[in-house]
């Protein structure tokens, strides 16, 4: 291109704490450093010039080396809401090396005026972007503002992600992405904000070639599909799955698939078997809550046009396990919320359930709601240090219902949830329902995962949670006698336990903190008022 190779150096920032997500016990055990890989940022790497150098360091799994600051001629950062405060430490600390920094991601782009920081700020969607950032950078810009116009992206003109840049046995799995947007309304998403509600998928030849890329790289194993409904345009879907079974049978099955979907999956068995044909093995629901009125109030009707437990089962009859995710603090919720969300938790038999408490995210419908009803908690510092957490600091805004009641049905469900013989119970009745006929029992050759056997890793679990020594090998034993297809996905759940248990008894814990903070608050209160009576009466007599 006849101009001066530039030196870009991809930051990734670290997630501001233990969250549900992070699996940091159960990462060690299967010898990963964090769940999944920076995508958006490998992504945006591809788009740059071919003759430009780029560096990446994930903070999540690696040192920050000064060496590295100091051969960056500009640095690319940015992420998603747990990631704030981190971002912005990185932002003061190459300024501090002279360094001039670019921002962008989906946090940037919710609340861009929190990054005002930054140099450049690249907001929506790279792909319709930058090319203006590079034009001014190589006219002599050193800060600006570029502002995708939304929902435009082609994402069919993405380039392949910069898989290279990875190291790629620092992660359980790697993500990959075919379509972005869902046609679906959900008051406290994000996701149609960010991409719109008419997703766009890309090309079959586009997503054969980055499995090629990931494939010649050597990796082989899980690999997710990070779209936030898999399954939104699914005339392009079933065009393109048949195609990808056809790849993965070429290829002697080398990856095995995950992704996100909404329940209506369930109503299409014809879309099940393309999915269980291509090696899918798993998908997350968004149920939210077993109660209707609250899916009606959070424009979630799709989950109350069907029988949600059967729905769950259909799944499992196609060889595809479910984890899902569960929110309490809804405006219309019942006071009985926490027993009619456990119990439809053990009657679908989904063990590993994310249960978190409502959080109104930066410029969504919810948002806009209760700042029109001057509801909503406008402090900075606490989503910036907490990362938009909902397990333990969800509830940013005034409730309906008494907030000590919700605090302690969410404590409630927790707690019995994550009991550790009801998880084990939960994953034996999901066997029963499992059809895993047909699938490799093996992972695929060479697999960074595969190193330790089932045996072994039950026996570590158990050796670091004592109090589910019982349970937990009578589920294994069960698994192996009755279904030895479903071995390895059950040794899975038992070693994402390591992390699930210790984490709800974290969460536990602190919303018990939160819980006998309000107590406190209500006995100063009442003292208070008490003394201003007494005061009143005296003042009287």
């Amino acid at each position: 291109m006849g101009e001066r190779p530039n030196h870009v150096l991809m930051l990734y920032p670290r997630f501001v704490a233990d969250t549900f997500w992070s699996f940091a016990e159960s990462c060690k055990l299967m010898g990963a450093r964090r769940p999944t890989a920076p995508l958006g940022l490998i992504t945006v790497a591809a788009m740059l010039p071919a003759s430009w150098e780029v560096r990446l360091i994930d903070c999540n799994t690696q040192a920050l080396d000064e060496t590295d600051l100091a051969w960056a001629d500009v640095i690319f950062t940015g992420g998603m809401l747990p990631q704030q405060a981190d971002t912005l430490r990185l932002i003061e600390l190459c300024h501090a090396h002279g360094k001039p920094v670019v921002v962008g991601g989906p946090d940037a782009t919710s609340s861009p005026h929190i990054y005002a920081a930054a140099d450049f700020r690249v907001l929506g969607e790279a792909e319709s972007v930058i090319n203006d950032f590079l034009a001014a950078w190589r006219a002599g810009a050193r800060s600006g503002i570029f502002t995708a116009p939304k929902f435009q992206a082609d994402v069919t003109k993405t380039p392949v992600p910069r898989f290279d840049l990875l190291k790629l046995d620092h992660y359980l799995y790697i993500g990959v992405q075919y379509s972005r947007g869902c046609p679906f309304t959900c008051e406290f998403c994000d996701i149609i904000e960010l991409y719109g509600r008419v997703p766009r998928t890309k090309t079959a030849a586009q997503m054969v070639a980055e499995l090629d890329a990931l494939y010649a790289l050597g990796y082989r194993g899980h690999v997710d599909f990070v779209d936030d409904n898999f399954i939104g345009n699914k005339k392009a879907l079933k065009a393109f799955l048949p195609g990808l079974g056809e790849w993965q049978r070429a290829h002697d099955q080398p990856f095995e698939f995950s992704t996100e979907a909404s329940v209506n999956l369930a109503d299409d068995q014809a879309l099940l078997d393309m999915m269980k044909a291509a090696n899918f093995f798993l998908v997350f629901l968004g149920i939210e809550s077993p109660d209707p009125a609250s899916l009606i109030a959070m424009r979630k009707k799709q989950n109350t046009r069907r029988d949600l437990v059967e729905s769950i089962h259909r799944i499992y009859r196609a060889g595809i396990f479910v984890t899902a995710g569960f929110i309490v603090g809804f405006d219309s919720e019942k006071v009985a919320i926490a027993d009619a969300m456990v119990e439809f938790i053990e009657a679908s038999a989904i063990p590993i359930c994310m249960v978190g408490l409502l959080y109104a995210l930066p410029n969504t419908q919810l948002t806009r709601r209760l700042v029109r009803e001057g509801r909503l908690h406008l402090d900075h510092d606490v989503a910036a240090t907490s990362g938009g957490d909902q397990c333990i600091t969800g509830l940013n805004f005034d409730t309906r219902r008494p907030l000590r009641d919700i605090l302690a049905d969410y404590r409630r469900i927790l707690e019995r949830v994550y009991d550790p013989a009801a998880y084990a119970a939960r994953l034996d009745r999901m066997v029963t329902l499992l059809d895993r006929s047909g699938r490799a029992r093996d992972l695929p050759q060479g697999d960074m995962r595969s190193k330790m056997s089932a045996l072994e890793s039950v026996h570590r679990v158990v050796a670091e949670i004592p109090q589910a020594r019982e349970a937990f090998w009578r589920t294994f034993m069960n698994c192996a006698k009755n279904s030895p297809a479903s071995v390895r996905i059950v040794v899975a759940h038992l070693v994402l336990y390591l992390h699930l248990g210790p984490f709800s008894r974290q969460v536990i814990a602190a919303i018990d903190r939160r819980i006998a903070a309000l107590d406190s608050e209500t006995l100063d209160a009442g003292a208070i008022g008490a003394e201003r009576a007494a005061r009143e009466l005296v003042a009287q007599l």
